[in-house]
């Protein structure tokens, strides 16, 4: 027996079988709660399997698996972020849809179709119309370019007024 063996209780010693190189189930990662991360492991590709787009392999799964909790945890993140903008000055609202909308729920979907319905001029199907984001666009452009061409004058009569207001 070499040094190297001494040292490492892995390596295999003289008359042993080498270890399996290939093997048959996909490796979990490591850590304390291995044996018992077996069943979930198992359960979530199964599920991921029957729902949404079909994945053909145990690699598409596990990354589908992986993108829907990262979208779970973003969204809920987003929500927490918007509900706390609600007070603060902020668009919360705005973020709370965001962060619905990245949710892989139905409920959050249905929640965002609520909120459509509610806010007036957006239509049943959510979609805003093109006329509509025309004049959203335009209404942008033209504030920017006063901003640009106007601004320094802006920024003196609101200075002047504001001098006068407490003097």
């Amino acid at each position: 027996m070499g040094a190297s063996s001494d040292l490492d209780p892995n390596a295999a010693s003289e008359g042993d079988e080498p270890a399996d190189p290939a093997p048959s189930e996909p490796p979990l990662p490591s850590g304390p709660t291995d044996h018992r991360s077996r069943p979930l492991y198992d359960a979530a590709i199964a599920a991921e399997r029957e729902t949404g787009r079909p994945e053909e392999t145990d690699e598409e799964a596990r990354r589908s698996v992986i993108v829907r909790l990262a979208r779970a945890i973003g969204g809920f993140l987003l929500i927490g972020v918007g509900i706390a903008a609600l007070p603060l000055p902020g668009p919360g609202w705005l973020i709370i849809i965001v962060g619905l909308s990245i949710l892989p729920y139905a409920w959050a979907e249905r929640t965002i179709r609520t909120i459509r319905r509610r806010v007036p001029g957006i239509p049943e199907d959510g979609r805003i119309p093109p006329l509509a984001w025309v004049v959203m666009g335009l209404a942008v452009v033209g504030s920017v370019l006063i901003g640009i061409f106007l601004g320094d004058q802006i920024a003196g009569w609101i200075s002047d007024t504001w001098e006068s207001i407490w003097d």
